[in-house]
């Protein structure tokens, strides 16, 4: 079942997005050459706690950590650790943040020091995507119709969409109904309304969408070795239409 939010509960979900925003910006500022992904995701657990909120991630199902960190082939749920950033990686950075019963979730990839063109292209393409998927965020529309502007952005481009992992709703709980593969054909599923609140996030890769799961069980990397980039922010279907609830984030592009 999709949960709808009245005004007041997105305006909350809409708070913790800030945060969500702000986090990922500070991340970004300290990204360089030589810091590792543990020391990130420590920046990030304390500027969240200090803004009243709480890391989604750490201790989801087990999960260690307060971010997913995911380097260069990794897609996404990567473990901060030992990783020394280098010159030319490419780092997916998602954020999660719960404050007041509600959750928002963001992710973006960013760039470390100089990339390769390809590189460039995948980034920029990535953000397309989520652009066109986020544009699909309309009362009225159907769930399939998101699914479809992804793959079509990102296919067009020459890239492949993951389709073993989804976007997904999101509000009380961090992962709530419905999923939201990143391909299919328009004009199915659930009947968009507004209240509606959803995490769209295309992860895509320059190679195949083949994935694989790491013996953490947690770090899923494409299966040949391509880079992979990761978006995401957390929307709101309303009047307006779709209102982008970490949208702060976008600044960083």
């Amino acid at each position: 079942m999709i949960v709808r939010k009245s005004p007041a509960e997105i305006a909350q979900m809409g708070r913790a997005g800030r945060i969500v925003a702000e986090t990922l910006a500070l991340i970004g500022e300290r990204i360089r050459p030589g810091i590792t992904t543990a020391e990130l995701d420590a920046i990030a657990e304390e500027f969240i706690r200090s803004h009243g909120g709480s890391p989604t991630f750490k201790g989801y199902r087990g999960y260690p950590a307060s971010i997913c960190a995911s380097p260069n082939d990794m897609v996404v749920h990567g473990i901060p650790g030992s990783y020394t950033l280098t010159e030319g990686d490419l780092l997916s950075v998602d954020v999660g943040v719960t404050l007041g019963g509600f959750v928002a979730d963001s992710a973006f990839t960013f760039p470390v020091g100089e990339i390769s063109p390809e590189s460039e292209r995948l980034l920029e393409v990535g953000q397309h995507a989520l652009d066109a998927g986020i544009e699909q965020c309309r009362a009225g529309n159907r769930l399939s119709d998101i699914s479809h502007a992804v793959q079509t952005v990102t296919e067009e481009a020459g890239f492949s969409v993951v389709r073993s992992l989804v976007g997904h709703g999101v509000g009380r709980a961090m992962h709530e109904d419905p999923q939201i593969p990143n391909f299919g054909a328009p004009g199915r599923g659930p009947l968009l309304a507004e209240g509606m609140t959803f995490a769209i996030e295309p992860m895509i890769t320059a190679g195949s969408p083949d994935v694989v799961v790491h013996d953490d069980e947690w770090s899923i990397s494409t299966g040949d070795g391509s880079l992979a980039a990761h978006f995401e922010h957390t929307v709101a279907i309303t009047e307006q239409g779709p209102q982008i609830l970490t949208g702060a984030a976008v600044l960083l592009r």
